[in-house]
């Protein structure tokens, strides 16, 4: 089914990149305000290719669906390629500290 997308969740999400990307500081009750509102809207709009579109064109909204989400999917959007990538790395950095530990000092 191709639906549209709620006309409110597109101003929402525009709303919340002007505010994350802001340069001056944004007023924490007008923030807090957008987030909720959002979360709301985001809680009632089925997961579909429209919904989609509108968190892969802001990044602020869809870190905000998969804190939603958490609960019933982990982490659904981030990447699971840079998460194991980042989880080998760490263990090699690990591994490599205790190697030099272990060496004795002269």
């Amino acid at each position: 089914m191709n639906r549209t997308v709620p006309k409110n969740l597109v101003t929402l999400a525009r709303m919340l990149e002007r505010l994350d990307r802001s340069a001056v500081p944004v007023d924490a009750q007008q923030y807090l305000g957008v987030v909720e509102h959002l979360g709301e809207v985001l809680r009632s709009t089925p997961h579909d290719a429209a919904l989609e579109a509108v968190l892969e064109a802001s990044p602020a909204t869809a870190e905000l669906y998969e804190n939603l989400q958490y609960q019933y999917a982990g982490l659904c959007r981030s990447p699971l390629e840079a998460a194991l990538g980042a989880e080998l790395a760490a263990r090699e950095a690990i591994a490599a500290a205790r190697h030099s530990a272990a060496q004795p000092k002269h």
